[in-house]
């Protein structure tokens, strides 16, 4: 884009010059552009939750705000919890035609899958590990936790949980789905909230704002999902 306006810029003064017109208009502007190119990209720099983003000079390095260990954990936990929900969603094309469901598994997958890819990037600018490490056992040393970790999320479905929906259809999917995903949305509210109530947490910008749009966000899916449900019982 900007190698185009540069060609546009090219030919206009070329087209001045030939009228006979003053190009020192010419080089004025092109001495303009040479001294913002030089000058290197825009820095943002984050506010604090309630405060704006500021720009800063040219050249500067901005500096990412304070974080404390329930900030790490919070983002470490919330990547784990999507990804269950993701792998929920998964099963809903196989097991029901249910248009409605469809549509809302399909919002949720696209939302969380894109949540975890920012949880992620969060992550590793700030040095942290994407997994959460398990707790100290002996002969465990190093090892992670998987999506049927010992240790779930508030809210996680159990492995026998995620068994019993794998194996319905039809009606029988629809309404456990519903049922398992509400009690999944309500598990990362307590999330939320837990992260809130911890002093010193959600302090940085984007965390504040990411793990609001969440509360909000899924707030909003429970209503759906509750009317759905009392559909699917009629």
């Amino acid at each position: 884009m900007r190698e185009w306006g540069t060609k546009k810029f090219v030919v206009l003064c070329g087209l001045l010059l030939a009228a006979g017109v003053s190009t020192g208009f010419c080089a004025a502007a092109a001495r303009a552009r040479q001294a913002a190119a030089s000058a290197g990209p825009v820095v943002v720099q984050p506010g604090a939750p309630g405060e704006p983003s500021r720009t800063l000079p040219a050249g500067a390095k901005g500096t990412l705000p304070p974080r404390s260990r329930a900030d790490v954990e919070f983002m470490q936990g919330m990547i784990m919890h999507h990804a269950q929900a993701v792998e929920m969603t998964g099963l809903i094309a196989a097991r029901t035609e249910n248009k409605e469901l469809r549509l809302l598994g399909e919002r949720i997958s696209s939302s969380q899958a894109d949540e975890i890819q920012f949880m992620k990037r969060w992550l590793a600018a700030r040095g942290e590990a994407v997994s959460v490490a398990m707790p100290s056992m002996p002969g465990m040393a190093g090892m992670e936790m998987g999506h049927h970790a010992m240790h779930l999320m508030p809210g996680m479905l159990t492995a026998e949980q995620m068994e019993e929906l794998g194996k319905a259809k039809g009606a029988e999917f629809e309404r456990l789905f519903l049922a398992g995903m509400m009690q999944h949305h309500s598990g990362a509210l307590a999330m939320v909230k837990e992260l809130f109530d911890t002093a010193g947490a959600g302090q940085d910008a984007e965390l504040f704002n990411f793990a609001t749009d969440v509360d909000n966000g899924q707030r909003a899916e429970i209503g759906i999902m509750q009317g759905m449900l009392e559909k699917n019982r009629s």
